[in-house]
């Protein structure tokens, strides 16, 4: 996996644009953020946490939340999408992705609020996530989903994403994509950032 500067974690957020012309900031989790986060969660619809957990939560246990707040450790990373509503910076939805050395691929989970469902704020986060994950020298992109979740079935596949069974658990699927992003397009910041990290790195060598 490819390392990224994370001294200053705001120099990897991006500006998406929504098909109603809004725009949604994706940046990474932040200690700070701790406790926005939390209220996100607690905000969703106990469908939507059902969903995104694989099972009952009311909020974020302490230890998966100390890990959505350290950007980095063991290969684990989490974003934010926010819009500024009422001059608030406000969660719309969020993401979180860790590097499986064994298929050299991160592994996803994500959600958008309900009030902002149906908007292509997932949509632009999870293209958003597959550049992030290309930064990170990742080859692939995989998640899995309650079969019952038709929103995320039907994200994952018009964003290009194959279905297979899940290898331990028949209530679920597994959707999973090689990511094949052309590196002139520097569809985010991350992979701007990562190729003048290793051009930097290049240089120094010769």
């Amino acid at each position: 996996m490819t390392a990224l500067r994370l001294d200053d974690l705001r120099q990897h957020s991006d500006i998406l644009r929504l098909r109603d012309g809004k725009s949604v900031t994706v940046r990474f989790v932040e200690p700070r953020d701790a406790q926005l986060l939390q209220n996100y969660f607690r905000s969703l619809t106990t469908r939507s946490r059902y969903n995104r957990f694989l099972g009952a939560v009311s909020e974020l246990p302490q230890t998966i939340l100390e890990h959505f707040i350290h950007i980095g450790e063991a290969n684990r990373f989490s974003v934010i999408a926010t819009m500024t509503i009422d001059g608030i910076e406000t969660i719309v939805g969020e993401a979180c992705y860790g590097f499986d050395d064994d298929i050299d691929s991160f592994e996803f989970g994500l959600s958008i609020d309900d009030r902002w469902q149906g908007q292509g704020i997932g949509a632009a986060l999870l293209s958003n996530l597959q550049c992030r994950a290309a930064a990170l020298g990742a080859s692939g992109l995989f998640g899995d989903t309650l079969r019952s979740n038709e929103a995320m079935i039907a994200l994952a596949r018009k964003a290009g994403f194959s279905f297979t069974r899940h290898p331990d658990d028949w209530k679920l699927l597994r959707f999973e994509k090689h990511i094949e992003l052309a590196p002139e397009a520097i569809p985010c910041v991350s992979w701007r950032l990562a190729a003048q990290s290793f051009t930097s790195s290049a240089a120094l060598a010769n």
